[in-house]
Order: C-alpha cells, then sequence, then structure tokens
C-alpha cells in the first residue's frame, strides 16, 4: 500500500499527524488516545498498514488488487 493512501485513510478516520521522529511519522488518534509509528518508505506492507490500523483502533482497510 502506498503511504499517501494510508495517510488518507488513517486521517479519514480522524487520526492527525503528532509529530516527526527521525526515520517514522507519530499518528495520533485523538478519539480513543492511540498513537503509532508510520515508517518514512513509499511502499508500507499490508501486514504493517493492519498492525497500524490495529494500534489506532481504526477498521483494517480493504486490500484492492
Amino acid at each position: 500500500m502506498k503511504r499517501t493512501v494510508l495517510l488518507k485513510y488513517l486521517k479519514s478516520y480522524g487520526c492527525v499527524l503528532y509529530r516527526e521522529g527521525g526515520n517514522h511519522s507519530v499518528y495520533w488518534n485523538p478519539d480513543n488516545l492511540k498513537t503509532t509509528t508510520i515508517p518514512r518508505h513509499r511502499e508500507i506492507d499490508d501486514k504493517l498498514a493492519q498492525k497500524i490500523c490495529k494500534d489506532l483502533g481504526i477498521p483494517v482497510p480493504k486490500h484492492r488488487n
């Protein structure tokens, strides 16, 4: 999954950029006060995208072919 697609998906559920780290961006879900890190790669593995969504407490995106 492209990083930009994942970030748009997270933002659609109200997640916001909390801060920038050295190699990662930290996103925060203000609805349930959960945070997670997202690496700065163009492509994010589907399993990692699922974990990111689970960490933030939002539904896992449907896989598109």
